[in-house]
């Protein structure tokens, strides 16, 4: 079992900036892919951000390509969403994600969630 804690979110203005950590613990040594995955209001769950930790390759949706960044700290077992420019589009309830194997863009394959943190933008 791999338990997850997601923190940092809260509300910003417009072109602010966030950073949300996903604390892992447990068997963490089988998990193969950490991601982000948000839901906004009457919305679907959907990837933002993948991190494949035996390689170390990152993807991102095409809507936060260039202001998102996923990052992990190994010893710490932590994975960070560093989020810039951030629009009220963004606004959605933001998921930490974990699976065995590789990273894939649907949620349905990830074995392990987050209870989610809320991300608000104001413009």
């Amino acid at each position: 079992q791999v338990q997850l804690v997601e923190s940092g979110g809260g509300s910003v203005q417009a072109g602010g900036s966030l950073r949300l950590s996903c604390a892992a613990s447990g068997y963490t040594t089988s998990v193969g892919c950490m991601a982000w995955f948000r839901q906004g209001p009457g919305k679907e769950r959907g990837m933002v951000a993948t991190f494949n930790t035996v390689s170390g390759i990152t993807s991102y949706a095409e809507s936060v390509k260039g202001r998102f960044t996923i990052a992990k700290d190994n010893a710490k077992n932590t994975v960070y969403l560093q989020m810039n420019s951030l629009t009220p589009e963004d606004t959605a309830m933001y998921y930490c994600a974990a699976r065995p194997g590789y990273c894939v863009y649907g949620s349905r394959p990830y074995n392990y969630w987050g209870q989610g943190t809320q991300v608000t933008v104001s413009s």
